[in-house]
C-alpha cells in the first residue's frame, strides 16, 4: 500500500553548486550527502516537513542520471512513493498490468529497497517506489 509521497528526484549536473543554492539560497534543511554507487549517483537530501528533495548527480557516464542529463539537462527526474511492503506493491502493480521497470527490488539510499515503474505506465512520470530502510 502507498503511504505518501517520500521525495521529489531532481538531476542535477553539479551536486556541490546546488547544495548551496537549495540550502543558503531556499533555505531548505540539508540532510547531507551520500554515494549510491549501485545506482551510480551522488545523491544530497534536503527536508520540507515531512517531503524529502534528493538531488542527484551522476558519478559518471555510464549512469542512468548522465544520459538524462545529457538528453533533458536536468530538472525533475521522478517521483519517491513510500510503501509499506515493496514486494507486494511490486505484485500488486503487475497484476494490474503496470510496466515495470525493476520486478525484483533493489537497494537505494538510507538502506531502502526501491523498484521503478516504467513512465510509460503513468503519462510520462517515472515512480519509484520506496520501502524504508533500517538506519542502523
Amino acid at each position: 500500500m502507498i503511504k505518501k509521497i517520500d521525495h521529489i528526484a531532481i538531476a542535477v549536473k553539479n551536486l556541490a553548486e546546488e547544495i548551496t543554492r537549495y540550502r543558503d539560497v531556499l533555505g531548505l534543511e540539508y540532510l547531507g550527502s551520500e554515494t549510491v554507487a549501485s545506482q551510480k549517483v551522488n545523491v544530497a537530501f534536503f527536508r520540507i516537513n515531512n517531503v524529502f528533495i534528493e538531488l542527484l548527480e551522476p558519478t559518471g557516464t555510464d549512469s542512468p542520471i548522465s544520459s538524462f542529463i545529457e538528453k533533458k539537462g536536468g530538472g525533475l527526474h521522478h517521483l519517491a512513493l513510500e510503501v509499506d511492503d515493496i514486494q507486494a506493491e511490486i505484485k500488486r502493480l503487475q497484476g494490474k498490468n503496470v510496466q515495470l521497470l525493476d520486478r525484483e527490488p533493489r537497494n537505494g539510499a538510507h538502506h531502502a529497497q526501491i523498484a521503478f515503474v516504467h513512465p510509460k505506465s503513468f503519462s510520462g512520470v517515472l515512480f519509484e517506489l520506496k520501502q524504508q530502510g533500517d538506519e542502523s
